[in-house]
């Protein structure tokens, strides 16, 4: 299948990439704004399958201009994407007193406000059966434990899921299932920015692979859903 990855460069995105490619069943777009870690991406998955069809690319979700990269997939994808993996995100962790408006608009535009524009950009490139699969977290799911310092962060989560179980309604006639899954933690970079110290009994590689495989297999039960997936809190 063609599949592309948002925030492919490190965390979850980063192992889902290297999941996917060791089948060697799949093409993939790895997407994300640090060319240096995309190159180390690249790397380590030619040498898990010298035969692997990698496609790492510097691009910015939320500001970059998509007339490129959507050429590109024509080129290399024939005009097509199975599955659009959306884990591009950045956390700011900030008691709420503190936070500015820019640290809103820039959880907004990272976590929310990019996915928009790549899921305009694509959709019409998903055949039937297609899968968008959004990446959340548990500080955006109703009912789970929140914590002091992740009020933007979670709340530009939250916009997620819902997109999510919005989308899923507006893309039944085109086939396309949309699902989303609200992560508890894994040990990344991200988890100890917003919980310094903490180590998660969930490493990046296996929440990798978890991912990779609903975003291959988890449309043929789901759609619309926003699964949480945790073993601890956070």
């Amino acid at each position: 299948m063609n599949i592309l990855v948002t925030g492919a460069s490190s965390g979850v995105g980063f192992e889902a990439v290297l999941e996917l490619l060791l089948s060697g069943k799949h093409k993939v777009i790895a997407l994300a704004r640090s060319q240096d870690k995309l190159e180390r991406l690249a790397e380590i998955a030619a040498g898990l399958n010298p035969d692997c069809i990698l496609y790492p690319i510097a691009f910015d979700i939320v500001h970059d201009d998509y007339h490129d990269l959507l050429q590109f997939i024509n080129t290399h994808f024939d005009n097509r994407i199975d599955i659009l993996i959306n884990n591009a995100g950045v956390l700011v962790n900030k008691p709420f007193a503190q936070l500015l408006e820019t640290d809103f608009v820039e959880m907004l535009q990272s976590n929310f406000i990019g996915h928009v524009r790549i899921i305009q950009s694509l959709f019409h490139l998903m055949p039937q059966g297609a899968h968008i699969l959004n990446i959340g977290s548990m500080g955006g799911y109703q009912g789970s434990a929140k914590f002091p310092g992740l009020a933007a962060y979670s709340a530009s989560k939250a916009a997620l899921h819902n997109l999510t179980e919005c989308l899923a309604q507006e893309f039944i006639e085109q086939g396309i299932k949309v699902n989303c899954l609200a992560l508890g933690s894994a040990q990344t970079e991200m988890l100890e920015k917003a919980f310094p110290g903490y180590e998660s009994p969930v490493m990046a590689f296996e929440m990798g692979k978890y991912i990779a495989d609903f975003a291959v297999t988890g449309h043929r039960f789901f759609n619309g859903k926003v699964l949480p997936v945790a073993v601890s809190t956070p």
